[in-house]
C-alpha cells in the first residue's frame, strides 16, 4: 500500500481569528487515521496510507466548502510503499 502526503490551505484567510472553513479542515485531518499531521497558521501537512489520506481529503473538502471556504487548495505526493 502506497503512503501519501498531503499538503493543504483554505481560503479566505483571515490573520486575526481562524474560519470556521480552516477550523473544520484542521478538525477532518486531525480525527483522520493519520500517521502524521502538522497543522499551521499558513498550510497543513498530513501523511499516511493512501486510503486514509484520500478519505481524509474528500472529507476536508466537503466539509471546508461547506463551512465557507471560497478555495482550496491542495498538494498530494506518494511517499512511500508500506511492505
Amino acid at each position: 500500500m502506497e503512503r501519501l502526503r498531503v499538503e493543504f490551505t483554505t481560503e479566505p484567510f483571515d490573520l486575526d481569528e481562524a474560519p470556521a472553513h480552516a477550523v473544520v479542515a484542521r478538525e477532518v485531518i486531525q480525527g483522520a487515521e493519520l500517521d502524521a499531521v502538522d497543522v499551521g497558521p499558513f498550510g497543513n501537512t498530513a501523511e499516511g496510507r493512501a486510503d486514509a489520506v484520500l478519505a481524509a481529503v474528500d472529507a476536508l473538502l466537503r466539509r471546508a466548502l461547506e463551512a465557507g471556504a471560497t478555495r482550496v487548495s491542495l498538494q498530494v505526493n506518494v511517499v512511500g510503499d508500506e511492505r
